[in-house]
């Protein structure tokens, strides 16, 4: 009888390795879920559709994505957190996961334990934008104008915390001007008041105000790129506008798994991503509306976080934002 468990515990030590590649063969064998922790039509939302249609043809399988809207970003991130660590939800993250543990005393979630870094997949800068009526035509005007009239100004956002908030307060401090934010619950409304003039400026993404520069309804005055954007040539960096380098900031986003996701399968989304960031057709998708491809892997990942974490938290710190 020994002899005959000895054997079947050996065979069984075998066959486990031979059964977990068979596992990650057969993956995904049903649909995938990609949580997005904010409203659809938004810009992380347009870039986690272009990622998900074709991360799924590498795959070969679907991945439907499933937006999770609220508290920043924080209700999609506790959603990922719990979700079974099986490789079938997957959370297309953003920098505001990073912001987190600096804004809400409790986000129910650590970036940096709770989850499994695949890859950064692009980063989208943000354009300084006014409303027509201000009379400001570069970033200089703007300031000068913004000093001649303390207070008056308003800039709005898609919520207290969110990165376009900060961009906003981060550039008042540094510019020397007084203006008041204005929080809304998505980044639809506050472009709505901001093309009806009730705000004046605004920090947005360049795929969400893209067509609004172009049909004239806002002025770009400045992109937080390093380099200018093909798409707006005539547009100068902030660095160029300013002189300053810390106002370089993008909406970035990358591809996390639960943490203790099976290596196999981690693997092999992994390998899929890369082929996915690497192919000309997803990248002219992803550049031909502003955002700038990253890629890379699980290390530059955390690094990157780690250090945009530490960037924000003392801006948080320094400038006073909070969520209201």
């Amino acid at each position: 009888m020994r002899k005959f468990m000895t054997m079947a515990l050996s065979c069984a030590a075998l066959l486990a390795p031979l059964s977990q590649v068979q596992a990650a063969d057969a993956y995904p064998s049903k649909p995938i879920r990609m949580v997005v922790g904010f409203a659809a039509g938004g810009s992380a939302d347009i870039n986690a559709r272009i990622v998900a249609q074709e991360l799924g043809k590498e795959l070969d399988g679907t991945i439907v994505v499933d937006n999770k809207g609220g508290a920043g970003g924080n209700l999609g991130a506790v959603e990922v957190k719990r979700a079974a660590p099986d490789g079938y939800t997957m959370f297309y993250a953003t920098s505001a996961v990073v912001l987190a543990p600096s804004l809400y005393a409790r986000p129910g979630f650590d970036p940096y334990a709770d989850y499994t870094p695949i890859s950064l997949t692009a980063t989208i800068p943000l354009l300084l934008v006014v409303n027509p009526k201000v009379p400001a035509r570069t970033v200089d005007e703007f300031i000068a104008l913004a000093k001649a009239k303390p207070g008056e100004m308003n800039y709005g956002s898609s919520g207290s915390g969110a990165l376009l908030h900060l961009g906003g307060a981060l550039f008042t401090k540094e510019a020397g001007i007084q203006a008041t934010h204005v929080a809304y619950k998505g980044s639809a409304p506050a472009v709505a008041d901001l093309l009806a003039g009730t705000t004046q400026f605004m920090f947005l993404p360049i795929n969400e105000s893209i067509a609004h520069v172009k049909s004239g309804a806002l002025r770009a005055l400045a992109i937080t790129s390093e380099k200018r954007s093909a798409l707006l040539p005539d547009v100068p960096t902030i660095r160029e506008a300013t002189g300053k380098t810390t106002m370089d900031m993008g909406a970035w986003q990358g591809l996390m798994l639960p943490r203790g996701a099976p290596r196999e399968v981690v693997d092999k989304v992994t390998a899929a991503l890369k082929k996915t960031l690497a192919d000309r057709p997803t990248q002219e998708r992803l550049t031909g509306q502003g955002s700038v491809v990253l890629g890379g892997g699980a290390k530059e990942y955390s690094d990157y976080m780690k250090v945009e974490g530490e960037r924000w938290a003392k801006v948080i710190k320094e400038t006073g934002a909070k969520v209201e």
